[in-house]
């Protein structure tokens, strides 16, 4: 019997997978039955424990400094390569850097707004690029972008974070129309807060509550509620919502 499109492996990589959201990503792939290259820039140690913990197998590591292009596009071809192809690209790979005052010098403001954009926004950018002939090969596919609600509401004390959101939004509905030719899906998630370890400071500190009271459900998303988003907007079911942009918020932000 052939396996329909729904049902068969696919061949998966996840950018910034050796932990939070990246890891439920990884996760709720391979329990799906895909093939995951998880992508880690430093935590070698704990993407190899992503890798051991994930159901399956033909999963495969894969590294690059994700400001590097060069190492960017390696790494996509390497993962590609390894999986025996690629379907869908998960671009969840980000920093999240605590901007200077506005009375800081100015080599400081500099700083952090290259190295947020060069990672968030133009390493996901050149992922993308790198992938679509991947993707093509394969006869279409997904590519999913993690935004966050911070490209909507203003990000004052974080600006190039939330800008460099603001941006992935743009690029990934730029390449919806540039990709839908060729059957690919280009589209993102938009989460809030999420009970990760780059948020456990603020959640576990004195803000805590006030950031879990900005829900109506009082509490900020797990990881797999997520996930689950990706899951489907990497589906079949969800190409012709390509461009789209999905909350994961808890009505935390409500854009109109």
């Amino acid at each position: 019997m052939t396996s329909s499109p729904e049902t068969s492996p696919r061949a998966v990589l996840v950018t910034g997978g050796s932990r939070g959201i990246g890891r439920a990503v990884a996760r709720a792939f391979a329990a799906r039955g895909d093939r995951v290259a998880v992508h880690f820039g430093t935590s070698r140690d704990r993407a190899e424990a992503v890798l051991a913990g994930l159901p399956g197998a033909g999963h495969v590591l894969v590294q690059a400094d994700m400001a590097d292009a060069a190492a960017v596009g390696a790494m996509v071809d390497t993962a590609a390569e390894a999986l025996g192809g690629l379907d869908v690209l998960v671009n969840n790979a980000g920093v999240f850097v605590a901007s200077p005052p506005l009375t800081a010098s100015y080599e400081e403001w500099q700083e952090v707004w290259a190295r947020t954009l060069a990672v968030n926004l133009v390493g996901a950018a050149n992922a993308t690029f790198r992938a679509v002939p991947h993707l093509r090969a394969a006869g279409g596919g997904a590519v999913v972008n993690v935004s966050s609600r911070g490209a909507f509401r203003g990000e004052p004390d974080n600006p190039a974070y939330g800008a460099s959101k603001a941006g992935m939004n743009a690029f990934a509905q730029s390449m919806a129309l540039a990709l839908g030719p060729l059957g690919i899906s280009v589209t993102c998630v938009a989460p809030g807060f999420v009970q990760t370890e780059m948020a456990r400071e603020v959640l576990d500190g004195p803000g805590g509550d006030a950031v879990r009271a900005q829900s109506p459900f009082g509490r900020v998303a797990r990881p797999e509620e997520v996930a689950s988003a990706v899951l489907w907007l990497a589906s079949p079911e969800a190409r012709f919502s390509t461009g789209t942009i999905v909350d994961v918020n808890g009505a935390s932000h409500l854009r109109s």
